[in-house]
């Protein structure tokens, strides 16, 4: 069963990476990049459980074997975010500055 959510967060990662590389449209370049944070977000938060592994933390029934890999997503979680909103803020600010938000447009126009 992890291969496959493995596999999900490569495949996720994947179409992230399409998206940055192969559309033309800012907002969809920032989706991709989002896409991308949240794969690696759910890569390490499925390393942090091991099956079988020893269990420091054991509380009411719920067993955390690596504490770190959920600590490190926290803050990979409020970076990302932090990242989202100022990628917005480009895309307002290009958008209001060149009318478009395409990138081909953009290059095009001088000033």
């Amino acid at each position: 069963m992890s291969v496959v959510i493995y596999f999900m967060c490569m495949l996720l990662f994947t179409l992230g990476l399409y998206a940055v590389v192969t559309k033309k449209n800012l907002i969809k370049i920032a989706i991709g990049i989002a896409l991308m944070e949240y794969s690696i977000s759910l890569l390490l938060i499925m390393l942090g459980y091991s099956t079988g592994g020893h269990t420091p933390i054991l509380q009411d029934g719920v067993r955390y074997v690596d504490p770190l890999a959920q600590a490190m997503v926290v803050s990979i979680i409020f970076v990302g975010l932090a990242n989202l909103i100022f990628l917005t803020s480009v895309c307002v600010r290009m958008y209001e500055k060149y009318g478009t938000l395409d990138i081909t447009e953009i290059r095009k126009l001088k000033g």
